[in-house]
């Protein structure tokens, strides 16, 4: 299988100040990647390049095997249509409602009939388990559960083969936090989705990660399954993982605890 998401020798750099060096990343198919690391360590920087939207000072990042940066302006658009963005708070369209916000990227396409479009937003207001008679709603309107869940069927709503989340249950109560990472699961496995993600939620982070890339330092500090990660001493993994929280929320994955190799000296 070749790769899904390549970056290769990747450096970011604002004026003196280096975000990353020297760094690479590998994504296959249907894997769910998160990109976890403290503030100023990048990730996020690092979820844009992937995206196109910042140019590395040097290194090269490709999505389905081809470059984004120094490729033709429509080969990078084809490229953005097999892939969707789910951004952080959900970043709706707060002048257009529910149906309106699903249907836009649809529409910017100028492919679709509107009937065409009409069934493409019901079949993502399904998937995601939102009552067709939302579709009328302005966001104004709407509770932080359901701005998620709306958002992620707008990134859904092309189809994608390649979806990218923004810490996604910032902000959400442990209630709707659980029930929208289960809605990820199971989107994942029913469409056979490749996921990067980014986000600080440890208990997201277990459910959901076939691998985690932990950056500090300005590269990825180690880059693997969770039992990889944790198993890794740095100050960093000691204070995320293996707090009294990480302690928590890893304690819900059978057998991954083990005394001594917990212990913070």
């Amino acid at each position: 299988m070749n790769p899904i998401v390549e970056v290769q020798g990747l450096w970011t750099q604002f004026g003196d100040h280096i975000v990353h060096k020297d760094l690479n990343l590998t994504v296959m198919p249907g894997e769910v990647v998160s990109l976890v690391g403290g503030s100023g360590s990048g990730k996020t920087t690092l979820m844009r390049q992937i995206l196109g939207l910042e140019t590395p000072a040097r290194g090269m990042v490709k999505v389905f095997g081809i470059p984004l940066h120094g490729s033709s302006s429509q080969m990078v658009q084809k490229i953005r249509k097999r892939w969707g963005v789910l951004f952080q708070e959900g970043a709706l369209y707060s002048a257009l409602s529910v149906y309106d916000n699903i249907a836009l990227p649809l529409r910017e396409l100028r492919a679709f009939d509107e009937d065409f479009i009409h069934d493409m937003v019901m079949l993502k207001l399904d998937m995601v388990d939102i009552e067709r008679r939302h579709a009328g709603k302005m966001p104004a309107d709407l509770s932080g559960g359901m701005i998620k869940r709306i958002a992620l069927a707008r990134a859904l709503v092309l189809e994608p083969e390649l979806v990218f989340l923004d810490e996604p249950t910032a902000g959400l109560d442990p209630d709707r936090s659980e029930s929208f990472v289960k809605l990820i699961r199971s989107l994942h496995q029913k469409l056979n989705l490749t996921v990067v993600m980014v986000t600080h939620d440890l208990d997201t982070l277990v459910s959901l990660s076939d691998k985690i890339a932990v950056l500090a330092e300005q590269k990825l500090i180690v880059y693997g399954s969770l039992r990889e990660a944790i198993a890794v001493k740095h100050p960093f993994i000691l204070n995320f993982f293996l707090g009294e929280r990480g302690l928590r929320a890893l304690s819900a994955v059978g057998g991954l605890l083990k005394p001594n190799l917990y212990e913070k000296n």
